[in-house]
């Protein structure tokens, strides 16, 4: 048996934590409240651009995620003391698809207010970031943390956060306390629920291709390039709303839509015109819509003659409009266009 190369041992690893990969989250994290981008926030609530990571930043998602119990330990042994719920964390939801996970609530024994309690918030660093966040603090180095902790603080009632950053290359650690603004924390929890509850696909944060916050955002493809989404959910179709109570609603089947079910759609799923580049017509059945793609008319909606599923559409449209293609679909009902 061949010993295998250490660089194939690594591959194998990340090749396993990528086929792990976590499905995206049914809400808007308070996380993501302090995010530049309107539209990132609507497209991935909309699971329409889904982001996808390789396997070695996984395992530094979990790193962070595994110190969070040393840190709940170090914090426990000088005195301070820190609850979690079962699960490790606890909750605030404002309704409306927005909600996050608190690392902890601090009853007492923080130096300097022993008898406040706080929020806590864990964040692990590259000595580069860590630097930063020490010589800037934490509003101005990273504001979707101070973002984050603003929201968290409004959903407790608790009107101090503790920000407890350590360096992943040295184990150095910085803490912060944090006050409560509650005008920023307000117009966090707006600017969440206003785009949950959009029906229609917001402005971008830049028009530019070439904008730093842009070169590296998982939507740049889609805003810059293809208009296009590679999602086909319950999310990315025309009949699905999302209500103020965190629940979907289909107009299609007037029927509340579950998690799951939201993540694999059905034949009648209609793309969102918002989330394909097409020009769109009028249509004789609500149910379906009217797409002028590469100059052919296609209706899109649940397949049947003349008609194409969204799947179908976006893996190869050329072929929907094929003579040929159409004359297969019309003697074997049930063929479906998969590129």
């Amino acid at each position: 048996m061949q010993i295998p190369e250490l660089d194939q041992i690594a591959q194998l690893i990340d090749k396993h934590h990528e086929e792990q990969q976590s499905q995206p989250r049914p809400h808007l994290g308070a996380s993501m409240l302090g995010h530049p981008c309107d539209r990132w926030l609507w497209l991935s609530f909309r699971w329409a651009v889904v982001e996808k990571f390789p396997g070695r930043i996984l395992r530094l998602f979990r790193r962070g995620h595994n110190e969070e119990a040393q840190i709940i330990s170090d914090l426990r042994a000088i005195g301070i003391d820190i609850r979690t719920s079962s699960s490790g964390q606890s909750r605030v939801d404002f309704d409306f698809h927005v909600s996050g996970s608190l690392d902890g609530i601090i009853e007492s024994g923080v130096p300097g207010a022993p008898k406040a309690k706080h929020i806590a918030e864990f964040k692990t660093h590259s000595l580069k970031s860590f630097n930063e966040v020490k010589a800037k603090g934490v509003q101005e180095a990273k504001p979707m943390h101070y973002a984050q902790m603003q929201a968290y603080m409004h959903g407790t009632g608790i009107e101090r956060a503790l920000y407890f950053a350590i360096c992943k290359d040295n184990d150095q650690i910085y803490t912060e306390r944090v006050r409560y603004v509650k005008e920023t924390a307000q117009k966090l929890v707006e600017r969440g629920r206003r785009i949950t509850q959009s029906d229609r696909m917001p402005e971008p944060l830049s028009t530019n291709p070439t904008w730093y916050e842009c070169k590296f955002c998982p939507a740049h493809d889609f805003c810059h390039k293809s208009k296009t989404t590679e999602q086909v959910n319950c999310r990315t179709c025309a009949h699905a709303s999302a209500l103020p109570d965190s629940t979907w609603h289909c107009a299609r089947w007037d029927d509340l839509i579950p998690v799951e079910a939201q993540r694999e759609g059905c034949e009648s799923h209609v793309l969102h015109p918002d989330m394909v580049p097409w020009e769109r017509r009028e249509s004789a059945s609500e149910w379906q819509a009217v797409y002028i793609i590469k100059g052919k008319t296609l209706a899109n909606g649940a397949p049947g003659d003349g008609v194409y599923s969204s799947k179908e559409l976006l893996a190869n449209s050329d072929a929907c409009s094929n003579a040929e293609v159409n004359e297969i679909r019309a003697q074997w009902p049930t063929a479906r266009v998969v590129g």
